[in-house]
């Protein structure tokens, strides 16, 4: 049955994140229509991934059997996410926006899975492996609006999940997410509730749609 590898990165509870509410309705969707599939989820805000290190990269580009101890301890915990993606169906990834990028934590999960001449290069190992990222943010960075030169979360995510992993990539925006909570944003609340029932209706439909193509 197939496997659905869940990230969320935010540091906030579900009630207070738009990315990890977005993404458990996907889940759950996903779960309703492949009730035999499995789930494995990983809480970077909770239980972060170790950021790379000298010894867990340099074992990346040498053989196993001339790693030092102290290689061969790191590089395990980067084979055992890694082996998580390659062996998952489909990645759900929660990144809010922070500070106009992804929160570091998912940065450190990336650095951990991107390894050349396996996730990455010439033949990447999940090649053609559906991945949804809900891209949560603030504010709005939409072409056309006044901080598109500052949107760092999806064009990096592009280059990364996308030519670099070669994954096949899908995004879900809930925008305008302070509204709510920041006085100026006042008369921004209606398009934030628009954005956010878009979200909320775009994770059932994209689940419901990946499930059924896992299903088949």
């Amino acid at each position: 049955m197939a496997t659905l590898l869940h990230i969320d990165s935010s540091v906030f509870p579900s009630e207070a994140s738009s990315s990890r509410a977005v993404a458990d309705a996907f889940r759950r969707t996903w779960q309703e229509q492949h009730p035999g599939g499995t789930v494995i989820y990983r809480d970077l805000a909770a239980n972060p991934v170790p950021h790379i290190t000298a010894d867990a990269h340099t074992a990346g580009l040498a053989e196993p059997d001339s790693h030092t101890s102290a290689q061969a301890a790191a590089f395990a915990e980067r084979l055992r996410l890694i082996e998580e993606v390659e062996q998952a169906d489909a990645l759900l990834i929660g990144a809010p926006m922070y500070n106009y990028t992804i929160p570091s934590t998912l940065k450190a999960w990336l650095d951990n899975v991107i390894l050349f001449g396996r996730t990455a290069g010439e033949a990447p190992s999940a090649k053609g492996t559906p991945v949804t990222v809900v891209a949560s943010r603030g504010g709005s960075y939409a072409p056309g609006t006044p901080k598109e030169p500052f949107e760092y979360v999806q064009n990096y995510l592009r280059a990364i999940l996308g030519d670099t992993l070669a994954l096949e990539l899908d995004f879900i925006v809930p925008e305008l997410t302070m509204a709510p909570h920041n006085p100026a944003m006042a008369q921004l609340v209606p398009l934030f509730e628009a954005s956010r029932d878009r979200a909320f209706e775009e994770a059932a439909h994209k689940a419901k749609q990946l499930a059924e193509r896992m299903a088949a």
